[in-house]
């Protein structure tokens, strides 16, 4: 069996976070507002949509992270 690294964990929680964050904005967009009690940008949906492509960004950049290191662990174990 192979013993997966800290490393492959952390990209894996960083892309499952920013998967749910993804998610959570294209739910409710105006989640920020709700949570901070702020409009900052006035209402025109410009900060979720950026948010929205970041999270699309990093979920992708944190899965093919993970994955290259699940690849080398089991490189290395074989």
């Amino acid at each position: 069996m192979t013993r997966l690294t800290r490393r492959f964990w952390v990209e894996t929680g960083l892309a499952a976070f920013s998967a749910v964050l993804l998610l959570v904005t294209l739910a409710n967009p105006q989640w920020i507002e709700l949570v901070f009690g702020v409009d900052p940008d006035q209402g025109n949906g410009s900060l979720e949509w950026l948010l929205v492509a970041g999270a699309v960004v990093a979920t992708a950049t944190f899965s093919v992270r993970a994955r290259l290191e699940w690849l080398r662990t089991r490189e290395v174990a074989t």
